[in-house]
């Protein structure tokens, strides 16, 4: 029998934040041995607070949760999008408060303890803006030479944004971080828009989630039509796509995924591409700004269907 996979999931919940850990959290490949939280879909407080929810919902008090940053490195924060996740961020179905408390130590130095705890065997996964990894790689220059792999949800390489016609949402919240974070001395996973807009779960998949039984596929039933009304009002979409959930896809069935492999830099000017994940193309490029940079793992391609499956079989376990 293989041990499982060790991920510690730094997060914005959202609405595909709880699809994400909620499907973490059903699979026994997995072992989540943390949430550290970030501004993002919401302020960094409601993003704390849902977290502690969701683990609550899921009857897992054992997991710690750490606070984080507030505010992106190097510029104001964007803001909430209560448009696409709700005012409380889950849906507006607004949940009791949790009587948890979070861990005394800020999110980066709870990143960084738990990586040096158990060196090699941590993977990251990202799920909202990078700004709470980049604190800890700032903080602690060599960490990531210990970090098992970061498998992120975010950037856009070959295909437009979705905050922007050039950025997605988590790298444009914060470039910064996510330029100092593709720098990492350790294997990196992009689980960017490149695949995840090729993963539609239409609204006679979201309507499976009711048909599930336990506290976390009823939850998701009651958040997820919120969500799917953004995609319908804002995309035209039947249903939604599957965005934080790729990076636990990912994780269970790499063999589902095609990638290339490029070195990659964020644009961090202030002109119209800022936030843009521009991989190197050609070996000349490498010479420059993307010299000694690890080839970022970029999904490309993927089993739709398979990895829209995965995710049902493991919640319904």
């Amino acid at each position: 029998m293989t041990s499982s996979t060790r991920i510690l999931i730094d997060t914005d919940p959202g609405i595909d934040d709880a699809m994400a850990i909620f499907f973490a959290l059903a699979s026994p490949e997995l072992e989540v041995v943390g949430l550290t939280t970030v501004f993002g879909n919401a302020h960094t407080d409601l993003c704390t607070i849902n977290a502690l929810r969701l683990l609550d919902i899921a009857g897992r008090p054992d997991i710690p949760v750490a606070q984080g940053a507030s505010r992106p490195l190097a510029m104001n924060y964007r803001g909430p999008v209560a448009f696409v996740h709700g005012e409380d961020g889950q849906g507006d179905v607004f949940l009791p408060p949790s009587t948890r408390q979070v861990e005394p130590v800020h999110a980066a130095q709870f990143i960084i303890d738990t990586v040096m705890a158990a060196p090699e065997d941590i993977t990251i996964v990202l799920l909202g803006p990078f700004t709470n990894m980049a604190l800890a790689m700032l903080m602690r220059p060599d960490l990531t030479s210990f970090v098992k792999q970061i498998v992120v949800m975010g950037g856009a390489a070959f295909t437009s944004g979705n905050a922007s016609p050039a950025a997605e949402a988590n790298i444009l919240n914060d470039p910064e971080a996510a330029d100092i974070v593709f720098g990492a001395d350790c294997p990196i996973v992009m689980a960017g828009l490149d695949v995840t807009h090729s993963i539609t779960m239409t609204n006679d998949d979201l309507a499976r989630f009711g048909k599930i039984p336990g506290p976390r596929a009823a939850h998701l039933a009651a958040i997820v039509p919120y969500y799917s009304g953004f995609y319908r009002d804002r995309n035209h979409v039947d249903g939604i796509y599957v965005h934080d959930s790729t990076t636990i896809s990912y994780l269970l069935a790499p063999h589902l995924f095609t990638w290339t492999e490029l070195p990659i830099r964020v644009d961090t000017g202030h002109s119209v591409c800022r936030g843009k994940t521009l991989p190197a193309l050609h070996d000349s490029d490498e010479e420059g700004p993307w010299q000694g940079r690890r080839p970022v793992r970029i999904l490309t391609s993927v089993d739709a269907r398979g990895v829209i499956e995965l995710e049902f079989d493991h919640l319904s376990r």
